[in-house]
């Protein structure tokens, strides 16, 4: 009987040697070896990289721990450089583990081709919503005399003019001529000889033309500020927005003066 229980005893002590000797290496491995594996209670916050080029991205990411993975489609922003980072996840501020994968969408290195839209004949409000839309960039605007008003009247590209479909790189800058809303109207060249030169440039931009070179004339016989001579004459056919030049009368001794 007294064997029995030594027997029992010595299997117990084994026991309880075994049981402590786990539950150590439980401790172990979840105290010291877990953590230290998976950096528990470390983080790092993500920063900002939009606007930032490729390499730098990849040099300062690698000095915090953290791993750059770029998205495969690209995208294009005219104004930014080739492979400058256009977006990023996680997003900038984020508590993030060590060894975290970073996703960046890159600025392609060549701008992808778009059709060319048609504008002709369209509003110039609804032809710049539409360049956006495209991703093109509107240039210059060029008013030519049209009845249409704001209406586009050509499309041009690289100062030639250019038609619908053809295949430009995204971000062209897109030139638009556009009607004045005047037209090619022909009106008679009124007379302003005689007249104040005030009252005669008002009367040449009532008209629909415009005011040219002033030039001043001496003479003691007319008037101050009165116009002797127009160009051209009076009774001329004349094109809306046509200059005309006109001579003014100004005294002897305020020329000598001057």
């Amino acid at each position: 009987m007294s064997e029995l229980k030594t027997g029992l005893k010595k299997i117990g002590m084994h026991l309880l040697i075994i049981m402590g000797i786990a539950f150590a290496l439980l401790l172990v491995f979840f105290k010291i070896y877990l953590p230290g594996y998976t950096h528990h209670g470390e983080s790092v916050t993500v920063p900002d990289l939009e606007g930032f080029d490729y390499e730098e991205v990849r040099s300062y990411l690698e000095g915090r721990g953290l791993l750059l993975e770029i998205e495969p489609d690209s995208g294009f922003v005219a104004e930014a450089d080739p492979l400058e980072v256009l977006k990023q996840h996680p997003k900038p501020g984020s508590k993030v583990k060590q060894n975290r994968k970073i996703y960046v969408t890159l600025n392609a290195r060549n701008a992808p081709m778009v059709r060319m839209p048609n504008l002709v004949n369209t509003p110039l409000k609804n032809a710049q919503e539409i360049l956006a839309n495209f991703g093109l960039v509107r240039g210059d605007i060029v008013y030519v005399p049209d009845i249409g008003l704001n209406a586009v009247l050509e499309q041009k590209y690289r100062g030639r003019e250019i038609k619908e479909g053809f295949e430009i790189p995204k971000g062209s800058q897109i030139d638009l001529v556009v009607g004045d809303g005047l037209g090619n109207q022909v009106l008679e060249m009124p007379n302003i000889i005689g007249m104040d030169d005030v009252e005669a440039e008002f009367l040449i931009l009532g008209s629909g033309l415009s005011m040219g070179t002033i030039n001043y004339v001496e003479t003691d016989t007319v008037p101050k500020g009165t116009v002797i001579k127009q160009l051209p004459p009076p009774g001329l056919d004349m094109k809306t927005g046509e200059r005309v030049d006109v001579w003014v009368s100004q005294l002897t001794d305020e020329l000598n003066f001057e």
